[in-house]
């Protein structure tokens, strides 16, 4: 059994139902699906960017360099994940995580990438 990372505080139900078996093919898909978003660089980015405070378009392109037709772009395809979330006021759209958990997913991957330079 691989021992437990002491930085890190697991969920034992999810962990418990995880060693049960093996996952049904809907769950697969899903966790795919969502792997698959964090694979771009653009959405890293525009997710770290959105760490700290809840940003329009036109900040998250400044901030990034890129331009507001690409940075909607991969705002659509975060929203779909519900990774982010949106919020009008006037004729602005202000972007933020969707909760909690997109901090704690990407603070997981942190931190294991932390344990393998170590190595």
């Amino acid at each position: 059994m691989a021992e437990e990372c002491k930085i890190c505080a697991y969920n034992r139900q999810i962990l418990d139902k995880i060693s049960t078996g093996e996952p049904d093919d809907a769950t697969v898909t899903k966790l795919a699906e969502t792997f698959k978003i964090f694979g771009d660089n653009t959405r890293i980015r525009i997710l770290w960017a959105l760490f700290s405070s809840e940003l329009s378009v036109s900040d998250i392109s400044g901030e990034l360099d890129m331009s507001q037709s690409a940075i909607s772009h991969q705002l659509k395809t975060l929203k779909d994940a519900r990774l982010i979330k949106s919020r009008r006021d006037g004729k602005n759209t202000f972007y933020s995580l969707d909760d909690e958990h997109v901090k704690r997913i990407i603070e997981q991957v942190l931190i294991h990438i932390g344990e393998q330079n170590e190595i």
